[in-house]
């Protein structure tokens, strides 16, 4: 295997709160995307200023920004693309993350001082490929996800040092190759190379058997077969999400530079609690690797997020059909995101409790148990014993969104921290 090198974090946000969570909870870089030209159109994504404000909040705390551009543009739309790359490069981006050869062409021309980084859906499997995307200016790949680790080591060392590779680790894995489908631009007419997937890979199908092979080549297999699970329902492209928190030591070995998670339309609460995760276990390995062991609260951060089941994709090898596809439909979401500290101050001497303004996010009830969810720290639980409006009234729960209301924590708490369902 490659030498170790130092990683970054680097976390979604699908907005400017995705992006605050990102930043608070631990994340070296964050990658996001304008309002056009990204692979994610159902996120809220970036207006122009906010592109600006984002730039200045990740610079002012040491942390990079990055840019996705990687859509497929067709000829008419280069005129606004190219106005748009000026601006980024204008406002400071740390990358651009592209796709598409014409983008990166036109990067060079009118935004030179812009880094590029080539996106998964460029579909780079080779050390050769890698060494050619660099010629073109790109100095950073996004790696395909169908990659073992063993093979990204052998990348990492037919590369110059220089040239920097980016792995996803966590989070959603599209069932094409690298992400380049057009199952939902056939169903719905939705372009999944413009940001538009409509997702058919996680449909039900019907009837509940049906097998799928070629009609006029009956000595061939059988494709597979669309069959109703215990449920009713019928799920049979639907992948795996990725989790790779208990082989942080096997990815600090591989010669990856980022570590990326998945999930610019998930919420918030998701990034943070991910980043969280993530940037708890690579400190704990990193500060002594010889007595690194894998803490179970680890699991139990990530169980209680939406998600998939977990798999580990392609870094141990080629995964089966079986081993990789759901036979749970749909997301596990174990915690419900209750509200976020906004003011803190230390209650009477002898209470040893903090006095904490929250805004709601989702209903807590009196005698409930929550957790609070610090930077760099799991959960710590407690019972809600009294809840207070803002003017100080006993109240026996937080109906209404937004909402502020008060807590008193026994211990401490931090502008910013989430208190979740225990």
């Amino acid at each position: 295997m490659s030498k170790t090198r130092k990683a970054e974090l680097l976390s979604p946000a699908g907005s400017f709160e995705k992006l605050e969570a990102a930043v608070r909870f631990g994340a070296d870089a964050v990658y996001l995307a304008g309002k056009n030209f990204g692979m994610r159109a159902a996120s809220d994504n970036f207006s122009r200023q906010e592109l600006a404000d984002a730039s200045d909040l990740c610079h002012s705390k040491g942390r990079k920004m990055y840019v996705t551009v990687n859509v497929m543009p067709r000829t008419g739309e280069y005129e606004e693309l190219s106005e748009y790359l000026m601006f980024l490069g204008d406002i400071k981006a740390d990358a651009a993350i592209i796709s598409d050869l014409g983008v990166i062409d036109l990067v060079k021309n009118k935004a030179p001082g812009l880094p590029i980084h080539i996106s998964t859906q460029a579909s780079v499997v080779s050390a050769q490929t890698c060494i050619a995307y660099q010629k073109l200016g790109a100095s950073r790949i996004v790696l395909a996800r169908e990659l073992t680790l063993a093979e990204i080591a052998k990348i990492r060392d037919g590369i110059p040092d220089e040239l920097e590779l980016e792995a996803f680790v966590h989070g959603s894995m599209c069932i094409a190759y690298s992400g380049r489908c057009l199952l939902s631009n056939y169903f719905t007419g939705r372009d999944a190379n413009h940001g538009q997937c409509a997702q058919p890979c996680r449909w039900k199908y019907s009837p509940s058997a049906m097998d799928i092979s070629e009609e006029k080549r009956a000595d061939l297999p059988t494709v597979g077969t669309v069959e109703e699970d215990r449920n009713g329902e019928t799920f049979f492209m639907s992948s795996k999400d990725t989790c790779m928190i208990e082989h942080i030591p096997e990815l600090e070995n591989s010669g990856i530079d980022s570590y990326k998670i998945e999930g610019r339309v998930k919420s918030a609460y998701y990034t943070a609690v991910v980043t969280n995760t993530y940037r708890m276990a690579i400190d704990r390995y990193r500060s002594d690797p010889d007595a690194y062991s894998v803490d179970p609260e680890w699991l139990r951060e990530l169980e209680g997020v939406s998600h998939r089941e977990y798999g580990t994709g392609f870094f141990f090898g080629d995964p089966s059909e079986s081993a990789n596809t759901v036979t749970e439909h749909g997301y596990i979401r174990d915690k419900s995101f209750l509200a976020t500290a906004d003011e803190v101050s230390a209650g009477p001497e002898d209470d040893g409790r903090f006095i904490v303004t929250f805004i709601q996010k989702n209903k807590l009830c009196l005698n409930d148990r929550a957790e609070i969810l610090s930077p760099g720290m799991t959960g710590k639980s407690f019972e809600v014993t009294e809840i207070l409006d803002d003017e100080g009234t006993p109240i026996d729960s937080t109906p209404h969104p937004s909402m502020r209301f008060v807590l008193r924590v026994p211990f401490k708490v931090k502008k910013g921290d989430i208190l979740r369902q225990a």
